[in-house]
């Protein structure tokens, strides 16, 4: 903690002083506390191994903070927040030392005077799914389960180029693996990845971002190849509807061609019936039979449908209240409740978060 508080400190005078000289540099900064309530009454207050974000039961909590500056000169641009909260402790758990609570930390250069032709390098927020880590900003409160069990962040170097319209978006990547900042020890294989955003009108969006990579230290690492596909309708002010598709495969050794699969289906509502107020409901089905990103030693392995019905009231512009009930209902008994093993799992989750 005190590495943190000396961290920020110096980040916070350093960018202070830079910005009294040069006013392209702007401050933000988000805040998320959370109450979570788990009917299953885990023991150790801890979610189900497969979640990451707003993991904590029967207890008040932040989920996510950070503080941010950001340069942009026009042909320069840089990132930089630090961040902490149950989210950095289950998500950066594998990274060393203070890079914890790294939420961003990023530069890039603009390549072409006339074109938007961007290379960035450092750490990022991850290129695949429509769900980030910043809550205020997802239709539902917490996350659905392949945007749990996908990268929230990654780190590595990008190359990004936008039409002057802004309706199509293209970026290579290069990473250092699977939601990690530094490299997996023995792993000497790099990763990489793409996406492509098109927005023909204001109201539609259209992504395709994949990944291929290796898992594992070299002498046994087996490809893995990723792949997310959603479209979000905006069909009028009022209502929005957001449909997503993951397909992914890993091998189940090296050398081998035959592979394990994931896949996962999502669908969500979301209806501003007043000014303030907003409900959403949300439909997930993930299946990962042989443990690629869940394992549950059980005959059919990960068999999940979730279903979510969440609340939001906006009381000014950059906070929201929101209430959100979710139950799991698995095909095996993966659950736990009184020491017996049950096939669902039922929460309750209230936060309030503000960015500023």
């Amino acid at each position: 903690m005190k590495k943190l508080i000396t961290l920020i400190i110096t980040l916070t005078a350093t960018l202070t002083a830079f910005a009294q000289d040069e006013p392209k540099v702007k401050f933000s900064g988000y805040l998320e506390t959370y109450y979570g309530y788990d009917f299953n009454k885990p023991a150790d207050h801890n979610r189900p191994g497969f979640i990451y974000s707003h993991n904590r039961t029967n207890e008040v909590n932040l989920n996510l903070g950070f503080i941010k500056a950001a340069y942009d000169s026009g042909t320069i641009r840089a990132n930089v927040a630090v961040m902490a909260g149950t989210y950095a402790n289950a998500n950066l758990a594998a990274e060393p030392g203070v890079l914890k609570n790294i939420f961003e930390a990023n530069v890039g250069v603009k390549l072409s005077k006339s074109e938007n032709l961007w290379v960035d390098a450092g750490i990022f927020s991850s290129h695949i799914g429509f769900e980030s880590a910043i809550s205020k900003d997802c239709w539902v409160l917490t996350r659905n389960i392949s945007s749990e069990n996908t990268p929230y962040y990654e780190s590595g170097a990008k190359i990004s180029y936008g039409t002057q319209d802004g309706k199509l978006i293209a970026t290579l990547l290069y990473l250092n693996g699977w939601q990690r900042i530094t490299r997996q020890n023995g792993n000497n294989k790099p990763a990489g990845g793409l996406q492509l955003t098109w927005k023909p009108t204001d109201k539609i969006t259209l992504n395709y971002s994949n990944y291929l990579g290796t898992e594992g230290a070299d002498s046994v690492r087996v490809n893995r190849f990723y792949h997310n596909v959603y479209a979000i309708y905006q069909v009028t002010d009022k209502f929005g509807l957001t449909v997503g598709f993951d397909y992914g495969t890993q091998q189940k050794l090296k050398g081998i061609s035959d592979k394990n699969e994931v896949i996962s289906p999502v669908v969500i509502a979301q209806y501003k019936f007043a000014d303030k107020w907003a409900i959403a409901g949300r439909y997930e089905y993930y299946e990962d039979k042989n443990g690629i990103f869940i394992s549950t030693g059980t005959p059919n392995g990960f068999k999940t449908n979730g279903y979510s019905l969440n609340l939001d009231y906006s009381p000014i512009q950059n906070a929201v209240i929101r209430l959100e009930g979710k139950t799991y209902d698995s095909k095996d008994k993966i659950f736990v409740r009184e020491n017996s093993s049950v096939n669902a799992n039922t929460t309750l989750t209230a936060s309030i978060a503000v960015a500023f």
